[in-house]
């Protein structure tokens, strides 16, 4: 009797466990060093780009996609060319070399997210990135975990149906 109530304690003990671990974010803060210092708050803030011209196939697939040096190059080529941060760029199209970007956002491998169906139903990329607009290095500031995601499906504008397979594979 003794053994069969441990066992009963230590499955609840996991199962809570494992709630809970579905419910935190160990990355939240995540600021990673990217390979040249790129200000959010400059260039989507003050200069007011869109997260779109740099973050090209947001809407046409599941991933963002991260500048390629060729679209750097739009504005950096006549833009403030003398830059540190900018020569790095410039060395980087000279040797036809990608920049490698350090990725911020990320999910468990057992999880799928596509951007798509999102940026098609009118989800703001502020919605889950924060104002990065006023950020200088972008950090994780959402949690990004299930919980998280299931509460934002709950609300009527968001009620797309969804089920255990679309979002783990």
């Amino acid at each position: 009797m003794r053994s069969r109530f441990l066992k009963i304690t230590m499955f609840v003990a996991l199962a809570t466990l494992i709630g809970f671990s579905a419910c935190i974010n160990p990355r939240q803060g995540y600021a990673p060093t990217q390979p040249i210092a790129f200000s959010h708050q400059l260039h989507a803030g003050q200069n007011q780009i869109p997260c779109r011209y740099c973050h090209t196939s947001v809407g046409e697939g599941p991933h963002a996609s991260v500048p390629s040096v060729n679209t750097c190059m739009n504005c950096h080529s006549l833009v403030k060319t003398n830059s540190p941060e900018v020569r790095k760029i410039h060395a980087a199209w000279k040797n036809d070399e990608p920049i490698e970007w350090v990725k911020v956002h990320d999910l468990p491998d057992h999880a799928r997210f596509s951007h798509q169906p999102h940026i098609t139903a009118g989800v703001d990329c502020v919605e889950c990135h924060g104002q990065v607009n006023s950020m200088e290095v972008i950090e994780v500031v959402k949690p990004f975990n299930m919980g998280w995601c299931v509460n934002c499906h709950r609300q009527p504008e968001y009620n797309a149906p969804v089920d255990c397979v679309t979002c783990h594979y």
